[in-house]
């Protein structure tokens, strides 16, 4: 229900500085034709080869469609308050952008971690992957991701729907996220914190810490590996993997294990596009783009 007099926000964006917006303009856009063209990219070939329709690649689908929503819900609002002075979003369309945005957040953390279980049944049960990580298992652990990103989202939304926001309406940020939302207020926003708290601890740091056992005995298996090239091999792939993950749990752990009154607007912003913008671009990059594979699918869905 929304109890709100304000019917629409003004969006900062990045910066107020004309000069540097026409730069991050070009950076920004550069980087979600990025992101968007790779991830499509990804969707067209595993959709179009049969020879991709395995756990890890449908895995690899479903992380590229979140990255696709996730950058799109957010960033060509950002780049149309570059271009223009309509920093205008209204209250209908923030809670939109706020849904969208934290069940992609979810279903990508959750997503990481099935991704890498299942890299670990792949390399340390080899003969059993096939049995283990059936059809039904992958259904499954997608279902699963689905109904915690879409009850993460449900559960903070609404919450935010029932605060009244009576002015200012000023969001200091260039998206509709939780905590700039908070701090604007004016009712009690105790539950709120201690369920974003909730969901970090549980969603965040528990898949994070998941991911790492998992890329633990990963790493376990490799170093049983006799041939040095196949070791390089196996630890190149697994540090990128790692890279990325980390560059995507550590900036959304930090922004919502805090409360909204430590919220410090000018630093977090620029630590809110490594998660909504860099990550999306590399997981193509590390994920794809350098998979044998993938290459071949490219090339396969190309004659389409």
């Amino acid at each position: 229900m929304n109890n709100s007099i304000v019917t629409e926000f003004m969006i900062l964006g990045l910066t107020q500085k004309p000069e540097l917006q026409r730069i991050l303009f070009i950076v920004f856009l550069f980087m979600y034709l990025v992101a968007f063209l790779g991830n499509v990219l990804i969707v067209i070939a595993i959709i179009y080869n049969p020879t991709l329709h395995t756990p890890m690649y449908t895995f690899l689908l479903a992380l590229a469609i979140v990255d696709i929503i996730c950058t799109t819900s957010i960033i060509p609002k950002m780049l149309g308050t570059m271009l223009t002075s309509a920093r205008s979003i209204s209250y209908g369309s923030c809670m939109s952008q706020l849904f969208f945005f934290t069940w992609s957040l979810g279903a990508e953390m959750v997503l990481f971690t099935t991704m890498a279980y299942d890299r670990y049944v792949a390399i340390c049960f080899p003969l059993r992957y096939r049995t283990i990580m059936n059809d039904h298992m992958c259904l499954a652990l997608l279902s699963i991701t689905m109904v915690i990103a879409v009850t993460n989202s449900w559960v903070h939304t609404g919450l935010i729907l029932r605060l009244t926001f009576c002015g200012p309406n000023t969001i200091d940020h260039f998206f509709c996220e939780i905590p700039p939302l908070l701090s604007l207020s004016c009712s009690p926003i105790r539950i709120n914190e201690v369920m974003v708290y909730v969901a970090d601890i549980t969603l965040a740091i528990g898949d994070f810490t998941l991911t790492c056992i998992s890329y633990g005995f990963i790493i376990a298996a490799i170093l049983r590996i006799r041939t040095a090239e196949g070791k390089r091999k196996a630890f190149s792939t697994c540090s990128s993997h790692l890279i990325v993950v980390s560059l995507y749990y550590s900036p959304v752990i930090y922004t919502y294990i805090r409360p909204a009154a430590s919220y410090s607007f000018e630093r977090d912003k620029v630590i809110a596009a490594l998660y909504t913008l860099v990550t999306p671009t590399l997981n193509p990059i590390v994920y794809s783009f350098r998979n044998k594979e993938m290459q071949t699918g490219f090339r396969k869905s190309s004659h389409f």
